[in-house]
């Protein structure tokens, strides 16, 4: 069983301004005359974390990550304003550029993939491939599923935290109901509804139960902004068109690519990886027979290491 490289420290960090408002946290880990590899981490709303350097062999990629709008060490923090996925795409190209790469490996986790696939689709000439993990297609049921009506048949305990800031009569639409109070101005209310909203998550992450990762969700900073800016995206579809990741794979036809996701992820059902797969069968579909969405399971961790080694002997 493939295990996390060790961990490593950044050989470079910055930052750069994309806008008047925004400006992204950078880092540069592993070699800088390695295989280019970007990491887009989850979300959105998650921010770049140590353990995502750990995924590549230092010895052999330059390993790139970025906090997303308002996520992280970007800053403004939690901030929506100019922040939709068409922002995000043009922010890659910009990071690209800015670093002087021509063409580079894209690797994305739940929101990650979905803009890991929004990126290639509009740029394939500038991805070398993809390694995406737990699927995430933004259709409209699959938010619907984790959010108002699915989810919560098999998690009645926590569903039961989640829906404890919504009054009753607001219940029947959720996401809604969340986003005025994440934008709302009383503070206290603010992180309230932020907290249960990021703990639902981090309690449906992996197969088995995790206090750990249950506790680093609800935390303050990181729960404020995950929980604001998903339920920004989620309640404008995040600002894609319907079945847009699908109707558009044709675009990746000739891009070698990895999907790996857990049988048994509840925040991103196995459909999600199943539809892409059906749409691009060119890349290798990986289901992970004990593992449910998160990227630490053991089973995934073994599945996303073999794809960065692969590309590592097939690109280098």
């Amino acid at each position: 069983m493939r295990v996390l490289f060790p961990d490593i420290k950044p050989y470079a960090t910055q930052r750069l301004a994309v806008d008047n408002l925004h400006t992204l946290y950078i880092e540069e880990c592993g070699v800088s005359g390695g295989l280019p590899v970007l990491f887009l981490h989850g979300g959105p709303g998650a921010g770049c974390e140590p353990m995502h350097r750990r995924f590549f062999d230092p010895q052999r990629y330059r390993i790139v990550l970025f906090s997303q709008r308002g996520s992280g060490q970007s800053s403004p923090y939690a901030e929506l304003r100019d922040n939709t996925t068409g922002h995000l795409i043009a922010d890659i190209e910009k990071l690209r550029e800015h670093l002087h790469i021509d063409r580079w490996l894209v690797f994305g986790g739940s929101w990650g993939s979905t803009l890991a696939l929004a990126y290639a689709e509009t740029h394939p000439e500038r991805v070398l491939g993809l390694i995406l993990r737990g699927i995430f297609l933004c259709r409209d049921r699959d938010i619907q599923w984790f959010y108002q009506e699915g989810a919560n048949r098999l998690f009645p305990d926590q569903w039961e935290h989640f829906i404890a800031p919504i009054p009753a009569a607001e219940q029947h639409d959720l996401v809604h109901a969340y986003y005025s109070r994440l934008t709302s101005a009383n503070e206290l209310e603010q992180m309230r509804a932020a907290k249960a909203w990021a703990t639902w998550e981090g309690a449906t992450l992996t197969l088995e139960n995790n206090p750990m990762v249950i506790e680093q969700f609800g935390e303050a900073h990181r729960a404020l902004s995950l929980a604001r800016i998903e339920c920004h995206y989620f309640i404008h579809h995040c600002f894609m068109a319907a079945d847009q990741l699908l109707r558009d794979a044709h675009r990746l036809r000739d891009m070698p690519g990895f999907i790996i996701h857990g049988r048994y992820d509840v925040i991103c059902p196995l459909d999600n990886a199943w539809a892409l797969h059906q749409a691009w069968p060119e890349a290798q579909l990986k289901i992970v027979p004990a593992a449910g969405h998160a990227a630490s399971e053991p089973g995934i961790v073994h599945e996303l290491i073999a794809a960065t080694e692969h590309f590592a002997d097939r690109l280098a």
